[in-house]
């Protein structure tokens, strides 16, 4: 263990999910400690917000935390690589939590989740079926499926499936597989193109520059294996399964990436009886990524709200 982090490799369908646990200070293996699964933004990986900034916090509020890799994505196992498949994503949060109840320090009557932009729409998915969890809180959660269904088809999800069919054909046919990234280059590639919008632009800046770039942070998307976001909504029927405790925090700054919409979205939506909403004033989505200020912010409502309901 190295600054109080391991990395463990659990088992998933047919490959490992690369895991860091963070250990809170002091750590006694003999004890039992409530533990929080931390699920990193689409594109993302374990090293960036999920692990760094809000994993990190958390172990140091006294929890376990593990923060993981997606599937076909970081250091993950998985192929084709880049693969954003909703189905995968969401059965990734069980596999981690079967590794997590073997543990002898880990309460398994005391599990959450957290979860940054598009890792908490599967978070949400996760945590309608997998009753192990008993609390989720959500940061800037987006929901992929709508948005695949929105801009990132241009408003024209039919035409995306046709032409992610023919890809198909063609990878069949022995044709190259066309791995797309979200995001321009660099900040003046955006500007050059006439970007304006604040969550493509501070998307670029965290992704592309010093501030939070990773190796295992692509950006990126397998566009052959696309289609399934188009029909898959993370909102699905949470007014029936979504009854655990919610905390859903966002910012007050609107962007193309729709987290203050959708936040409140679910926070209107969801059978919780016990759900709050946090709205961090003068902030952008990808300030609640790894600026002190708005994650500090954000980390005063979270740690309290887990400490209810994780006893």
């Amino acid at each position: 263990m190295a600054d109080n982090i391991t990395t463990v490799p659990v088992k998933g369908w047919a490959w490992d999910i690369a895991t860091d646990i963070y250990f809170p200070p002091g750590f006694d293996e003999s004890k039992v400690y409530p533990t929080i699964v931390s699920a990193h933004p689409t594109g993302s990986c374990k090293a960036q917000t999920s692990g760094n900034i809000y994993g990190k916090a958390l172990a140091e509020a006294g929890y376990v935390v593990a923060a993981f890799d997606a599937s076909f994505q970081g250091d993950s196992g998985g192929d084709p690589r880049s693969v954003e498949d909703p189905g995968f994503r969401t059965s990734d949060f069980s596999f981690v939590i079967d590794h997590l109840v073997t543990l002898p320090y880990v309460d398994a009557d005391n599990i959450g989740v957290l979860a940054i932009c598009g890792g908490a729409g599967y978070a949400v998915a996760a945590t309608k079926i997998d009753r192990r969890i008993k609390a989720l809180g959500t940061v800037v959660g987006s929901n992929v499926g709508r948005l695949m269904r929105e801009g990132f088809s241009e408003y024209n999800p039919m035409g995306m499936l046709e032409a992610i069919a023919a890809q198909r054909t063609a990878e069949a046919r022995g044709q190259a597989q066309v791995i797309n990234d979200l995001l321009p280059p660099s900040i003046e590639a955006a500007e050059q193109a006439g970007v304006t919008d604040i969550d493509v632009l501070e998307a670029t800046d965290y992704y592309k520059t010093d501030r939070g770039q990773a190796p295992g942070g692509k950006t990126s998307f397998n566009f052959g294996r696309q289609a399934a976001l188009a029909d898959w909504d993370a909102y699905d029927r949470v007014e029936v399964f979504l009854t655990q405790p919610l905390c859903v925090v966002i910012g007050d700054k609107p962007g193309a990436f729709a987290s203050q919409r959708l936040g409140m979205e679910l926070f209107g939506r969801a059978a919780s009886k016990d759900k709050q909403l946090v709205v961090v004033e003068g902030a952008s989505h990808y300030d609640l990524y790894d600026q002190p200020g708005p994650t500090g912010e954000a980390l005063e409502s979270l740690v309290p709200f887990f400490g209810k309901h994780l006893s």
